[in-house]
């Protein structure tokens, strides 16, 4: 509140400061006629008795009354003393504020005349008059008042997508090729595949000639410009704006140069990213006038990240100023006028060596093999032919893959020396030397198998057989292992015996996922001593196989988009079963909205199509399909009616392939199997065009009256082993792109003319396995499941396909244990 006096517009204090000074001015009464009561001479006694009441009255609240007047006393006096801004855009603190409010003077239609104080008296002046007074009105501002605009944003921060990038961390090398329209199906072929796959792709070929067939694994930047110079300029252009931030050193050869990949590799590893290197084969100017040498382009030469960039902003006036007709002097040139770095041969005790081959050089005759120059070149020039670089790489390879053999003995020889002060001896030196120890098994069931074989047989087989032939790749490997026996064996015995004739007798073999597949053989050796006696003997080896460098294998991008065609062959005695796929299908899939169509294939016996116009045996699923299409107006359900004597699918499926694109998805299920949204998924990640087909492996679930015989299955059972097993005998399922499928229909047309039941002999798996070059992907999938269903095997079927029926039929029944507790039940109450 806010009140006016007289012309001046003095205001009070608040109600509380009011009643305050009122409570002041009765006390100070009451003490005055107290005393005015105490001095009177003729004081009655009933006036002292009144007095001394109303003392015992106020005396309990006396000192309340004291400590209040004092209070606000203090509290006026201290207004005066506190010198606040009276502006109209005070600050956080203001006068007579409570916690929640702030009270302030204002003037209507005008800013305010600033803000007076309780004690204060209006400064006004005379111009506005009491007539500007009469306008004053209250207004109520928030004490707390909001927080003003800022004026700019916050800059948002970027993150770099890689760590390496906002790290500042690089690739270490990257290889430019000059090539040219003659030699780029020849030579620049002949470069990539002895650098390529050493260097991970960071390689590209230069060349100023435009729109020309790019061999096939090439990165090929064409110019559209011939004369050298300029070429080397657009070359170092594009460089500095694309890959002069992600490595630190930039390696130029021309396509007619070998060069050793890993000695590259090696010397760029061992030099430092700061220095302004300019590395390779010096030369001298032609007129020797300018000061400095240049790296002549023909052996290679190396340049600095650091050089490049110094090199940057000088590069136009390279272009216009030095004049040349050869690419390495005019870089020299540039190099050495603006960033004062001469081409050197060696830098911090590391050499660039390189090798000439002469005209008339025999370069394949050991005289040149032996020469060291050669043997230790990083780069050879000039190479003739794609032949000559191959010939090169290989020889090379070969000495380099030697020299790693003797680093691994010398490697091998010191750690044995040292295990000998070792805690356990020469027992913490696994063997072989340097491969990972023998995988330690925690429990019984971690033990790893051990495979007998022998020459001819193998006595562990996919099919769960006792006894298999050896064919193969086994067979291959059977036979490697024991020639590589006879030879570490010779080169361990020789020349005091030469041993020969092996013959195997025992075989044993397991694979350790820790260090590779391990080899026990029991060898019949014929055995030959100097003096030419000869015996038959017997010797036991152990070998290991071990695993080699893993690798991530590139694949190609893949999305979950893909639009799924689920194909359904259906035949009569399955109806009631289509009925509960239908259900499953517009719960899981239909009604999450997936990317899916099913196509339903009827296949009709004779007998069957004969009646579909009175009585079609599909009669119920096809109103089933109706009634889903009605309940989801945005599903479509197909469906293809064949007729057949012999149910073979290759047949039927030739059809469904003929009605969709090459492009297409399929994924061929049965009518027992439960689609979900995670097995689509995986449907989609796995199946790759051209590149690879997925075959999964369901969980069947087991006779519930065997795995539960006390009756209490659970309505979702989990994934043990006493609930069921993954079914490796089943094939049905499988997820592949018709442009795969009909390649591989294409290449068995030759077989499948001259054997007329090749289609009926032959399943999806096997197609895939015999005619196509894909991957075929085969793994357990825990989202693809099915419930146990008595199943009976068609007679029609091939003996193969029919016997992994019967495979699948017997062991879906329960586990060994189960079905051995139920015999021995059934045996215990036959003898009771």
């Amino acid at each position: 509140m806010a009140w006016r006096h007289g012309g001046g517009g003095v205001p009070s204090g608040d109600t509380s400061e009011r009643r305050g000074a009122e409570l002041e001015l009765l006390l100070l009464l009451l003490v005055c006629r107290a005393r005015r009561g105490t001095s009177s001479v003729s004081g009655a006694s009933h006036e002292s008795m009144r007095l001394s009441m109303l003392v015992a009255l106020v005396r309990p609240v006396g000192p309340v009354i004291v400590g209040i007047s004092l209070g606000f006393t203090l509290s006026l006096l201290s207004v005066t003393w506190v010198d606040e801004p009276c502006d109209g855009g005070g600050g956080g603190g203001g006068f007579g504020a409570t916690e929640g409010m702030l009270l302030l003077l204002g003037q209507a239609g005008s800013s305010l005349k600033g803000a007076r104080k309780p004690s204060s008296i209006s400064t006004g002046t005379q111009e506005h008059g009491d007539a500007e007074e009469e306008d004053f009105q209250p207004r109520i501002v928030p004490y707390n008042k909001p927080a003003q605009q800022q004026q700019s944003s916050a800059k948002k921060v970027f993150r770099a997508k890689y760590a390496s990038t906002e790290l500042g961390i690089r690739e270490r090398l990257f290889v430019a090729v000059m090539t040219s329209k003659n030699s780029l199906n020849t030579l620049a072929v002949a470069a990539n595949r002895t650098l390529n796959h050493h260097l991970d792709g960071r390689i590209i070929f230069f060349t100023g000639t435009r729109n020309r067939k790019v061999p096939h694994g090439m990165f090929v930047v064409a110019h559209g410009e011939e004369r050298p110079v300029p070429s080397m300029f657009q070359t170092l252009r594009y460089l500095l704006e694309h890959h002069v931030t992600e490595y630190d050193w930039f390696y130029f050869l021309q396509d007619d140069t070998y060069t050793q990949p890993d000695r590259l590799k090696t010397l760029v590893g061992h030099m430092s990213i700061d220095h302004r290197l300019y590395l390779g084969r010096p030369g001298e100017f032609i007129g020797g006038e300018a000061q400095g040498r240049y790296c002549q382009g023909r052996f290679g030469f190396l340049l600095s990240r650091a050089l490049l960039l110094k090199l940057q902003p000088f590069l136009e006036q390279c272009r216009t100023d030095i004049v040349s007709v050869r690419t390495d002097e005019w870089l020299g040139r540039c190099i050495i006028d603006y960033a004062g770095t001469s081409c050197v041969e060696e830098h911090e005790g590391l050499h660039y060596n390189y090798f000439e081959i002469e005209k008339d050089m025999e370069w394949k005759t050991m005289s040149v093999e032996e020469n060291h120059h050669f043997q230790d070149a990083l780069s050879v020039h000039p190479v003739s032919s794609p032949e000559q670089m191959y010939h090169l790489h290989r020889y090379f390879t070969k000495r380099e893959l030697q020299k790693t053999y003797e680093e691994i003995k010398k490697l091998q020889a010191e750690i044995k020396n040292i295990s000998h002060v070792a805690v356990d001896g020469n027992r913490s030196a696994a063997w072989p030397i340097g491969i990972p120890p023998p995988f330690q098994p925690k429990s019984r069931f971690e033990v790893l198998r051990w495979d007998y074989f022998t020459e001819e047989q193998m006595f562990s087989c996919a099919d769960g057989a006792p006894k298999c032939q050896i064919n193969g790749a086994d067979h291959e490997d059977v036979n490697s292992v024991i020639q590589m026996a006879l030879a570490e064996l010779n080169k361990k015995y020789s020349p005091v015996l030469q041993l020969s004739a092996p013959r195997l007798i025992n075989g044993y073999r397991r694979f350790d996922p820790t260090r590779g597949m391990e080899y026990t053989l029991d060898l019949q050796l014929q055995a030959t001593t100097e003096s030419g006696h000869g015996q038959a003997i017997e010797h036991r080896v152990h070998l290991v196989r071990p695993l080699s460098q893993v690798e991530i294998i590139p694949m190609p991008y893949v999305t979950e988009a893909t639009r799924v065609h689920v194909v359904l062959p259906l035949t009569s005695p399955n109806r009631p079963i289509a009925l509960r796929f239908l259900d499953l299908c517009a719960s899981n899939l239909f009604e999450l909205g997936e990317n899916v169509v099913l196509t339903f294939l009827f296949l009709y016996e004779p007998a069957e199509a004969q009646k579909v116009g009175s009585s079609d045996v599909f009669a119920e699923v096809k109103a089933k399909v109706a009634a889903v299409e009605h309940h989801y107006p945005n599903v479509k359900i197909p469906w293809i009616s064949v007729k057949t004597e012999n149910p073979g699918f290759l047949r039927v499926m030739d059809i469904v392939s003929r009605k969709h694109p090459v492009d297409t998805l399929f994924l061929v299920a049965t009518a027992d199997t439960v689609i979900n949204s995670e097995f689509l998924n995986r449907c989609r990640m796995n199946a790759i065009s051209g590149w690879q087909v997925f075959f999964p492996i369901h969980f069947q679930d087991f006779d519930p009256r065997i795995a539960y015989p006390d009756g209490s299955a659970p309505a979702t059972p989990d994934l043990l082993r006493e609930a069921g097993h993954f079914d490796r005998y089943a094939f049905e399922e499988a997820c592949f792109y018709n442009a795969d499928y009909m390649a591989a229909r294409t290449r068995m047309t030759a077989d499948a003319q001259d054997n007329d039941e090749l289609l009926e002999s032959l399943d999806m798996f096997d197609v895939f396995v015999q005619y196509s070059s894909l991957h075929v992907f085969r793994a357990v999938e825990p989202a693809l499941r099915q419930a146990y269903r008595n199943r009976t095997c068609d007679p029609q079927l091939s003996e193969d396909m029919f016997h992994r029926c019967l495979q699948s039929t017997h062991e879906g029944i329960g586990s060994r244990s189960q079905l051995a507790m139920l015999m021995f039940e059934q045996e215990q109450s036959n003898n009771t």
